[in-house]
């Protein structure tokens, strides 16, 4: 089962509070698995995850940690030595994080540097936790394992239910 430490999921809250103290919040429960566990169960692995939500959303993981750690990673690589450039910036700016890399790369040069910084690490396999698929967009010497995630379907009635709400209300 896939959970959130307490902590973590205050640390949101308070994000979305300081944006709009009145927003609705739905604690979600979320489907996160790896495409193919295997590759990663009792390998050493760099964790790539969605760039906005570890950096501009703070989070400290998403979805990549989860799904390694639920399938039995034997380590998580800190990719942070082997950062270059424009990456090695967003983690001089963005501390708090540690052993993930945000996948961050919004042209040419910033794609080629991820991709450099990818295949820096002595990672044996990288777990992409990203809404996209990454080998779309970059070649890594190391195999890449896509993690995939949605909202469960209870979450999904409750949001169904609010909107509904939403728009009775306002419509």
């Amino acid at each position: 089962v896939n959970t959130a430490k307490k902590e973590d999921i205050e640390l949101v809250k308070n994000n979305v509070r300081k944006v709009n103290k009145n927003a609705q919040i739905i604690m979600g429960i979320s489907t996160v698995f790896a495409e193919d566990p295997n590759k990663i169960k009792g390998k050493r692995a760099l964790i790539i995850e969605d760039g906005p939500t570890v950096t501009h959303g703070s989070m400290p993981y998403g979805a990549g940690t989860v799904a390694a750690k639920d399938v039995g990673v034997k380590e998580i690589i800190d990719p942070r030595p082997y950062a270059v450039g424009s990456i090695k910036d967003t983690f001089d700016k963005y501390t708090h994080l540690t052993n993930v890399l945000p996948a961050v790369g919004y042209g040419k040069k910033q794609i080629s540097e991820l991709e450099e910084t990818i295949n820096n690490t002595d990672a044996e396999v990288v777990v992409s936790g990203t809404p996209i698929d990454i080998t779309r967009v970059l070649t890594s010497k190391k195999p890449i394992v896509r993690v995939r995630y949605g909202v469960g379907e209870k979450t999904l009635i409750e949001i169904k239910e609010v909107v509904e709400k939403f728009v009775k209300k306002h419509l």
